[in-house]
């Protein structure tokens, strides 16, 4: 047999062989795949086909995506609201202080950049309390002022129309300026109305201890001031705000709801 044929036949697989060299040109090109770890999440739907399977570790899962307040899930979402709380107690204090100078009607450029509830529910609630509390303490001092022997018995309603009609005030009419400006076509923020509106009520938390004076007179002319100076403040600040719209019936509209509010406060309450 002819040496030449069995040079021919593949040695590589026979013990004892060398392996024939390959060059590096002939080589295929194999890249590893990038590692991609995987997590399988808890089958909270039971069996079935409710599981979504593997998930790559770095896909956010659904349960902790901050909603957006400007969809509907972020209305219901606190922590939509969570950036109307950033104030500390300087800025509150500020803009406490604002409301006691109307003149000035910059309170919507202060809170341009930082509008805040908490003034809103904070001012409210107290005022509340407040109404409900010296209420019934100026309708003891009048009552023994005029007949000391007349018995006396704390009215337990203050606090529910306190209640009612501060928070519904607070709440109702911004809205209702909002959404009337939004239909004249004017531009408006419901939480910049909502913030103006809560500080607004911030001069009768005051105006609740001076009315305990069993003075009726008196108490008249603190009330009108107090009025006088919530609605001042009320109506420059919507007027610089709305500015280059013929408005002037709605500043006017939102001077008299406050003078009607301190008239309420001093009727209900501290007759």
């Amino acid at each position: 047999m002819d040496e030449s044929s069995y040079s021919n036949l593949a040695t590589s697989h026979l013990l004892g062989s060398v392996p024939a060299v390959v060059s590096e040109e002939n080589k295929a090109s194999y890249e590893v795949p990038e590692a991609n770890m995987q997590i399988f999440p808890p089958n909270n739907g039971g069996g079935g086909g409710s599981g979504r399977g593997y998930q790559t570790l770095g896909a956010p899962t659904e349960g902790f995506e901050q909603q957006s307040p400007n969809n509907w899930k972020g209305v219901f979402s606190i922590s939509s609201y969570t950036q109307y709380f950033n104030v500390d107690t300087d800025v509150v204090i500020n803009r406490l202080m604002s409301s006691f100078y109307p003149a000035s009607g910059d309170f919507f450029s202060k809170i341009d950049a930082n509008p805040d509830l908490y003034g809103l529910i904070w001012i409210t609630t107290t005022l509340v309390f407040m109404l409900s509390s010296f209420g019934n303490c100026a309708t003891y001092l009048m009552q023994k002022h005029n007949d000391s022997t007349a018995s006396w018995s704390f009215d337990v309603g203050y606090v529910n129309v306190a209640a009612c009609g501060i928070y519904g005030y607070a709440i109702v009419v911004p809205m209702a300026f909002y959404f009337l400006l939004q239909y004249l076509g004017a531009n408006a923020s419901l939480i910049r109305f909502w913030c103006m509106w809560g500080y607004s009520l911030s001069v009768f938390i005051l105006t609740a201890f001076l009315l305990l004076i069993p003075v009726e007179i008196l108490r008249w002319i603190i009330i009108l001031i107090a009025g006088t100076v919530s609605a001042c403040f009320v109506a420059l600040n919507l007027k610089s705000y709305i500015v280059g719209n013929d408005l002037t019936l709605m500043v006017v509209a939102a001077f008299l709801l406050q003078m009607a509010l301190a008239i309420f406060i001093k009727v209900w309450f501290f007759p």
